[in-house]
């Protein structure tokens, strides 16, 4: 039987956690090699993710540094994949989403002419600093890429548009799968005050807010917001699991920290995460994933962006764009807090990302370029 050499590259936790699931479900078919190569531009996340899922690199370029910059992540990442692929000579090389390992894994692959995958492709917001710099990562690797596994069929026409129509396929997102893992009724966190907290008496708010272009202003306005949201309101309190960037720290420390119902904690890992997203009342974030995320354990999401690169879910109603401005954030927060017909319309509305065999769909779509399987396969459908 003919057998394919497949390796998936990624290097943060939300990478990490929507590839998973993809490596797992490789693992499973008899005509696919799988190797996984991880450059840990983020080291201590990605680590909590392998651990949960029981995944062991093949490869491990262990690049992160103090106060690294985007040029030595993308620089370290390109000389260590080029070495790993002339060692390892795979047939496709599967990269995720939009990170500098994402960029780099995809051009150091198309240096040694290996076809590239590209897993949760084609979103866009169309201006190319924001999100930055992942906006431009995953342009230029929508260009590099063979194979582009949309979670949507929005992301598909985006595609189109810039004339990519070849190997496109619609698998919906691969994070709903790992979910399927992570979600436990019964979970007890290691953080002691997450199982103190009173779910059902007060409203949780689950914070996360670390984009670069939020940086500064932005994250003042935001900040602020959410604190007034907790003085204002005494049954909401707020979870904030800060990133470990400096300058979140900073500003986590300088607008949230000293009030008894604000919790400034350290980053939790994917099931942590994902456990107390699904006993939270309202989801405030400037992340991407869990605007795909929450929805799926029926929780809205306000969006701390000016704009996002997952219209579906603002089009579903799971999600609302409350931007950077301090009165608008307050403004929406505040409404969803106090009016509940408002917050059962998005915490009802149909997820727009998946059903949870999205990691099945890709590999049936790889193995079907590859001529392991005769049909093409079906694609997702919300």
């Amino acid at each position: 039987m003919k057998t394919i050499r497949v390796m998936t590259i990624f290097g943060t936790r939300p990478e990490a956690i929507k590839m998973a699931p993809l490596v797992r479900a490789l693992d499973s078919r008899p005509g696919i090699e799988s190797l996984c190569c991880v450059t840990a531009q983020h080291r201590e996340m990605l680590d909590s993710v392998l651990e949960i899922f029981h995944l062991r690199p093949d490869y491990d370029l262990d690049i992160m540094e103090p106060r690294q910059t985007l040029s030595t992540i993308t620089s370290k990442c390109l000389l260590g994949v080029e070495k790993v692929l002339q060692e390892a000579r795979p047939d496709l090389v599967l990269v995720h989403g939009d990170t500098s390992t994402t960029f780099a894994g995809a051009l150091a692959a198309f240096y040694q002419q290996v076809p590239v995958g590209h897993v949760e492709a084609g979103l866009r917001t169309l201006d190319k600093y924001s999100p930055f710099p992942e906006e431009m990562n995953r342009t230029l690797v929508g260009d590099i890429a063979d194979l582009h596994f949309c979670p949507t069929p929005a992301n598909r026409q985006n595609l189109e548009r810039e004339g990519i129509g070849d190997g496109v396929f619609v698998t919906g997102n691969t994070v709903i799968d790992a979910m399927a893992t992570t979600v436990d009724k019964d979970f007890s966190f290691s953080t002691p005050l997450l199982n103190e907290l009173d779910y059902t008496g007060h409203k949780i708010v689950l914070v996360t807010c670390h984009r670069r272009e939020n940086y500064g202003e932005p994250m003042a306005n935001i900040m602020t917001a959410l604190r007034r949201l907790v003085e204002e309101y005494p049954e909401v309190e707020l979870v904030y699991p800060v990133h470990l960037s400096p300058v979140v720290q900073e500003a986590a420390k300088r607008y949230l920290s000293g009030h008894p119902r604000i919790h400034l904690i350290a980053p939790l890992d994917v099931q942590e995460m994902h456990n107390l997203m699904a006993r939270c009342y309202l989801v405030m974030t400037d992340s991407g994933g869990l605007q795909e995320e929450a929805p799926a354990l029926g929780k809205p999401v306000l969006v701390l962006r000016r704009e996002t690169e997952r219209p579906e879910a603002v089009r579903a109603g799971t999600v609302k764009l409350a931007g950077t401005e301090e009165e608008a954030v307050f403004s929406l927060g505040a409404r969803l807090i106090e009016d509940e017909a408002a917050y059962r319309e998005m915490a009802h509305a149909v997820n727009p990302y998946g059903d949870g065999h999205a990691c099945r769909r890709i590999v049936d779509a790889i193995e079907w370029k590859f001529g392991l399987r005769e049909e093409r396969p079906e694609e997702f459908r919300a």
